[in-house]
C-alpha cells in the first residue's frame, strides 16, 4: 500500500485554525483547542488521561488511563466522584509499557461529575496528570437487527466435498486484465441467500476459503494485518442492528486458520463493526457506540431523547485494558449533522463514525457520515484540528471535491486524502465515487487530485464501501450495501469488476497476498456414477499452495497407491476414476509435486 501522512497544507493551516464549539444544546462544553494550543498542551502534559477532560457522557464502568512515553508509571491515584464519592481500585499496566490503566472497584453513578488526579510520567519526570469528566445518563433502547433481504438462491455455492459451506458466489464481469495486482480478494458477505462469515477468494472468483458464523451473526472489516510480527486474518464479527451499528468483538486468525487473539471494547461497551487498526506495539484502534439520554428539542428533536455516540478506543491487545478513549459528543456539533432527529425515544445516529485513520502526528483522522465531514483529531487532547467538509469546514472545497454520506477516510502520501464518496443515502449525486483529494498550500482550500467511477454501471452504493490504495497506483473500491468491487489502474481504467449476489451486502473488499496452510486434512467425497464409475470431489478450504492432486486407491488405508493425478480446479475439483480397489483418497501436492496432506480413505 502507499504509505501515509498527514497532508503539508493541513499542518500549516492546522494553528490558524479557529477553535470550535462542543456539539449539543442540552449543556455547555469547553472550547476545543486549535491545532497550536493543543501542541503546547502536549509537551507540557505528555500523558494523556482518559476518558478525556470535558467528555460529557463516560461509561459508568469506565478504568481510567494513563497512557504516555516509555517507561510511564503512574502512583498517589485519587478518583473522587460528585456524588459517589472517593473510588479505591488497582493500577493495571499496559504490554507496551507505555503506562497503566487505574480499574475502579465499583462503578460511577449516572450524571455525576469524576475528578481525576495522579503523579504519572517516566523516571524523575512525573507529573501531575489530571482529567474531570461527566458519568453518561445511558439509555436502554432495544433494537432489532438488519432486517433481512431476500436473495438469489442460485448465487449461492454448494460443495459435495464440503457441504457446510454456503457463501454467496462471486460473479466476474470484468476478468483480471494486463496490470491487475496480484493477490487474493477478502470479502465478508452477509444477508442475501448464503451464510455469512468471512471469505477469500481469486480473482476469478473460486472460492479459497470460508468461515460460516453461527446463527445471527455477522462479520466485517475482514482483510490481512500485521499481528506479532506475522501476516494474519483479522475481521469484525458479532450482531449488525437496524441503525447501522454493530455489538460484537473482533478477531486475529493465523495462517494456519486458527484463532491469536479476540479484542473486545472496554468499559462496558461492545465492539462496533467499522473499525479494526492493529498496530506493530500490539495495540488495536476499535470503535463501540452507546445511546444516552439527551435533549433534542434544540435540534428540533424530543426534549427526553435519545442520542446515539460514537466512541473510539485503543486497546492493549494482550492484556484487554483500554490505553485512551475519545468521544464525538463534545467535540462534533449536533447542528452539523445532515441526518434529523427522529421523534419519541429512538437513538438519533447524528454523526456516525465510520472509520479511523492514525496520522504520524500524534492524530487521527475521523470520518462523520451522518455531517458529511473529516476530522483530523489531536490524540493528546481529543481536540479537533480541523474538519474537511460538512457545514463547518475548515478549508473551501471546490465543487468537484464535495462529498456526501463517505467511508474509509485516508491519510495518503504527497498530501492526499482518501474516501469513498458514497453519495447517498438519499442521494446527492448520481453515482459513488472514491476521491483523492488535495490541500491547496498556503489558499485553506481543497481540490479534486483524482477520481474513480465505474464506467461500465452506474453505481450508487446506499452504505457501507471502501477506497483501498494498491501498488502501482491501483485502487481497489468496494460498493458496499450493492455490493460490487472494482479495480482501477491510476488513470481510471477498470483491471477487475465483479459482484455478489443479489441481496447480499459487504461492508468492505480487500485485496491482498495471502499463504494459508489450514491444520486438517482435505476433504473428499464421493459420488457413484454407474458402470462401475466413481467421481470423487476434492477440496482443503484455506489451502492456497494446491497446485493439483493425486488419487489414491488400494484396498487396506496402509496400502495405498497412486493411481492418476489431476490439476486443480476452483474450490472443488471432481475426478471420474474406476477404482480397483475399495478404498480411495486425495493427496494434495504443491507444484513441485511434494504432499501437502491426505485425505481419510473413502469407500470407492
Amino acid at each position: 500500500m502507499i504509505p501515509r501522512k498527514l497532508p503539508a497544507a493541513a499542518l500549516a493551516l492546522g494553528a490558524s485554525i479557529l477553535a470550535h464549539g462542543c456539539g449539543g444544546s442540552s449543556a455547555r462544553a469547553p472550547a476545543l483547542l486549535s491545532g497550536e494550543a493543543a501542541t503546547a498542551v502536549a509537551v507540557a502534559n505528555p500523558v494523556t488521561v482518559s476518558p478525556l477532560p470535558g467528555t460529557r457522557d463516560a461509561s459508568a464502568h469506565t478504568q481510567i488511563s494513563f497512557l504516555g512515553g516509555p517507561g510511564t508509571k503512574v502512583s498517589h491515584v485519587s478518583v473522587v466522584g460528585s456524588r459517589s464519592g472517593a473510588h479505591a481500585g488497582v493500577l493495571r499496566a499496559y504490554s507496551t509499557g507505555t503506562g497503566e490503566s487505574f480499574l475502579p472497584r465499583r462503578p460511577f453513578l449516572p450524571g455525576e461529575r469524576v475528578f481525576v488526579r495522579a503523579a504519572a510520567g517516566s523516571g524523575p519526570s512525573a507529573h501531575v496528570a489530571s482529567s474531570s469528566f461527566a458519568i453518561a445518563d445511558d439509555a436502554q433502547v432495544s433494537q432489532a437487527e438488519f432486517a433481512p433481504e431476500p436473495g438469489d438462491p442460485g448465487a449461492v455455492a454448494h460443495f459435495l466435498s464440503a457441504p457446510g459451506l454456503r457463501p454467496s458466489t462471486v460473479a466476474i464481469s470484468t476478468p483480471a486484465q494486463p496490470g491487475a495486482s496480484p493477490g487474493y480478494l477478502f470479502l465478508a458477505p452477509y444477508q442475501g441467500e448464503g451464510a455469512p462469515g468471512p471469505m477469500i477468494v481469486d480473482q476469478r472468483g473460486n472460492l479459497v476459503w470460508f468461515h460460516p458464523l453461527p446463527a445471527g451473526e455477522q462479520a466485517t472489516n475482514f482483510g490481512v494485518q500485521r499481528y506479532a510480527g506475522q501476516r494474519a486474518l483479522t475481521w469484525w464479527q458479532g450482531r449488525i442492528l437496524g441503525l447501522g451499528f454493530g455489538e460484537g468483538e473482533d478477531v486475529v486468525y493465523d495462517s494456519a486458520y486458527r484463532p491469536l487473539a479476540v479484542i473486545r471494547a472496554g468499559n462496558g461497551y461492545q465492539a462496533d463493526l467499522h473499525v479494526l487498526r492493529l498496530t506493530p506495539q500490539g495495540t488495536a484502534w476499535i470503535d463501540a457506540y452507546e445511546e444516552v439520554h439527551a435533549d433534542l428539542s434544540a435540534a428540533r428533536g424530543a426534549r427526553d431523547g435519545v442520542l446515539s455516540d460514537q466512541v473510539i478506543q485503543q486497546i492493549d491487545v494482550p492484556t484487554g485494558l483500554v490505553m485512551w478513549e475519545w468521544h464525538a459528543l463534545g467535540h462534533v456539533r449536533a447542528s452539523e449533522s445532515h441526518t434529523p432527529p427522529p421523534l419519541g425515544s429512538y437513538p438519533w445516529d447524528y454523526v456516525h463514525v465510520n472509520s479511523l485513520d492514525p496520522g504520524p502526528s500524534g492524530d487521527l483522522l475521523i470520518s462523520g457520515r451522518n455531517t458529511w465531514a473529516l476530522y483530523d483529531v489531536d490524540i493528546h487532547s481529543g481536540a479537533v484540528r480541523w474538519r474537511l467538509g460538512g457545514t463547518h469546514s475548515s478549508f473551501k472545497l471546490e465543487p468537484a471535491a464535495r462529498f456526501y454520506w463517505q467511508h474509509d477516510a485516508e491519510f495518503q502520501s504527497a498530501g492526499l486524502v482518501s474516501l469513498f464518496d458514497n453519495g447517498s443515502d438519499p442521494p446527492e449525486e448520481r453515482e459513488s465515487r472514491a476521491l483523492l483529494l488535495r490541500a491547496e498550500p498556503g489558499a485553506q482550500a481543497v481540490r479534486l487530485e483524482r477520481e474513480f467511477v465505474n464506467p461500465n454501471r452506474t453505481l450508487l452504493a446506499p452504505s457501507q464501501g471502501n477506497a483501498l490504495a494498491l501498488s502501482h497506483g491501483n485502487w481497489l473500491v468496494g460498493y458496499g450495501g450493492l455490493p460490487s468491487f472494482t479495480e482501477f489502474d491510476p488513470s481510471g481504467r477498470v483491471l477487475l469488476d465483479a459482484s455478489l449476489g443479489k441481496g447480499v451486502q459487504d461492508f468492505s473488499a480487500f485485496l491482498a497476498a495471502w499463504s494459508g496452510q489450514p491444520r486438517g486434512s482435505p476433504a473428499l467425497a464421493v459420488r457413484h456414477s454407474g458402470a462401475g464409475g466413481v467421481l470423487l470431489a476434492a477440496s482443503w478450504n484455506g489451502a492456497t499452495r494446491v497446485a493439483s492432486w493425486r488419487v489414491l486407491e488400494g484396498d487396506s488405508a496402509s496400502r495405498l497407491r497412486p493411481a492418476l493425478t489431476v490439476p486443480r480446479e476452483g474450490f472443488e475439483t471432481t475426478i471420474a476414476v474406476h477404482p480397483r480397489g475399495r478404498l480411495l483418497a486425495v493427496q494434495a501436492l504443491d507444484r513441485d509435486g511434494a504432499a501437502l496432506g491426505r485425505s481419510a480413505p473413502v469407500a470407492g
